[in-house]
């Protein structure tokens, strides 16, 4: 696999690090769903490089994620927003902070809790299996060539 071409590999772990597979674009996602919206919020709140920011954001605008809107005519101004697929993206973040609060936290705790607006409680992302409602646990998934599978993987499944 190259990486200039993980967007067409028949795997949705490959397409989905295509588009946010560094570590720039995690934590530009990060900022995204604190409602950070505009260039030099991004870029003050991170230190990223304008040019390192720049592609960022186009790469996420040409893969739907993000979509510009002007928000000052002259000089034109856009702040970034994120559309349905790139809030979708919302549990794959989540679920990396999670393991962050599990496993990477100092003695000082959770740098950020979660508060669910509709019940009022602090929270912990959890998945479960959308049939059953059960907690997913990686022993207990079993997988099986679906209909974009390669023909080789389909093949030796």
């Amino acid at each position: 696999m190259r990486w200039d071409t993980l967007e067409e590999e028949p795997c949705s772990l490959a397409r989905t690090v295509a588009v946010i597979g560094d570590r720039w674009s995690l934590l530009i996602l990060r900022e995204c769903f604190l409602r950070i919206r505009r260039f030099e919020e991004f870029q003050s709140r991170l230190g990223i490089t304008r040019h390192l920011l720049a592609d960022r954001l186009k790469k996420f605008v040409r893969y739907g994620v993000l979509r510009r809107a002007r928000y000052q005519e002259s000089p034109a101004r856009y702040e970034y927003i994120l559309t349905q697929r790139g809030l979708d993206l919302y549990p794959v973040v989540m679920s990396i902070v999670h393991w962050g609060d599990t496993h990477m936290v100092d003695e000082r705790g959770r740098p950020l809790l979660h508060q669910h607006k509709n019940c009022g409680k602090m929270f912990d992302p959890v998945m479960i299996c959308s049939e059953c409602g059960e907690p997913l646990v990686a022993k207990q998934v079993h997988t099986h060539p679906g209909p974009g599978a390669a023909k080789a993987s389909a093949a030796s499944a």
